[in-house]
This record gives structure tokens, sequence and C-alpha cells, in this order.
């Protein structure tokens, strides 16, 4: 096996391992040497491919933003109906996001830390584009089918509703009295619930 084909196979087996350990701790409970453990390796060999947590937690983060965005990207500009696209949408980022709890609290706080990290982000040649999405939503407008509603708040609507309950789990689980298997069942309804609640409210 060639150096470089060796490089790639540690580098993918340090992902998976962080992957594991940051779903089950987060980035700031996550320990390099656990990660290294997780992978196999010595804590050195760890440094050698990421120096430190916060770039190999971005580099997770990059892996599965590149497998979420072409996703999204095809459901927003392909040719299916904006009910269609709401249903679509969310199934799908609510199902990724079951899988890579982590994301959304690692979004946030990565906005306010390190704003720069998603200018590379959005250099991502499938991340999503609005453009279609905010034309089609202005014909169905003027076609009667949808009642007068902005492209782009009705965007933020649905990611609002998807993520909110990953974000804010430990306090609604709270007011809600849920159990971590109860809380669980809800999240997984709201791949339909969401879509529901908002094609009632933007539907003639």
């Amino acid at each position: 096996m060639r150096k470089s084909d060796k490089n790639k196979d540690a580098e993918s087996q340090i992902l998976d391992a962080a992957k594991n350990i940051f779903q089950k701790k987060g980035m700031d409970g996550a320990r390099m040497q656990e990660i290294a453990d997780e992978a196999g390796i010595n804590k050195a060999l760890l440094h050698y491919y990421f120096r430190s947590k916060k770039l190999l937690f971005e580099a997770v983060f990059t892996n599965a933003f590149s497998l979420l965005a072409p996703q999204l990207n095809k459901i927003l500009n392909d040719d299916s109906s904006i009910e269609e696209k709401v249903k679509n949408f969310t199934f799908n980022q609510i199902s990724f996001i079951i899988k890579h709890p982590y994301l959304p609290n690692f979004i946030i706080q990565e906005l306010n830390r390190n704003p720069e990290f998603f200018d590379t982000i959005k250099e991502h040649p499938s991340f999503p584009s609005l453009e279609k999405f905010k034309t089609q939503v202005q014909k169905e407008i003027q076609q009667g089918i949808l009642k007068p509603i902005d492209g782009e708040q009705l965007f933020i609507h649905i990611v609002s509703l998807n993520l909110f309950p990953f974000i804010a789990n430990p306090l609604l689980k709270g007011f809600l009295q849920k159990d971590d298997a109860q809380y669980k069942q809800l999240i997984e309804n709201r791949k339909t619930e969401v879509s529901e609640f908002i094609i009632r409210s933007i539907k003639n």
C-alpha cells in the first residue's frame, strides 16, 4: 500500500473514532486520548494528523457536511412542489442529525467562536442554493397554491423547527418530562410533524 493510501486510511480511522466520541460526549467533553484509544493509535500519532481537538472537530463536521449538503441541495433544486420540498428537506435533515446529534451545538459554538470557519464551508461545491426555492415559492403564491410568504423566511422556519429540539434537548426534556427513549421517539415523529405543520400554515 502506498504511503498516501495509508495516510488516508489512518485519517478515515481517526475521523470515525472522533465521530463516535463526539456523539457520546460532545466537543467539550471529548478528550484526545479517548479518541486515540477509540482509533487504536497512540496520542502522538493522533496529533501528527490533527494538531488540536478543534481542528479534528472541524474535520469531522466538514466530513459530515459533505454528506448532508448534496442531499439538501438536490431537494431544494429538483422539480418537485414546495410541499414536497418541505417534506423531503425536513425528513432528510432530521434523519441526518439523529445520526450526528453533535452537529447543531457545534455550529452554534463555532459561529460565535470562529465565524471564519464557515466562510470555507460556503465554498463547498454542494453548498445549498436557495435561488430556485425562493423563485418557486413566489411562483406558487402567484398560482394560488401558497399563501403570501417570503421564501427566505420559509426556509428559516423549516431549519429552525428542525434544529431547535436538538439544540435545546435538556431544556425540552425537562419541560415535557420525557426520558431519553420518549424524547427520541418525539424527535422521530418530528420528521413528519414539522413538515405537516408548515404545510398547513402556508397552503391555501
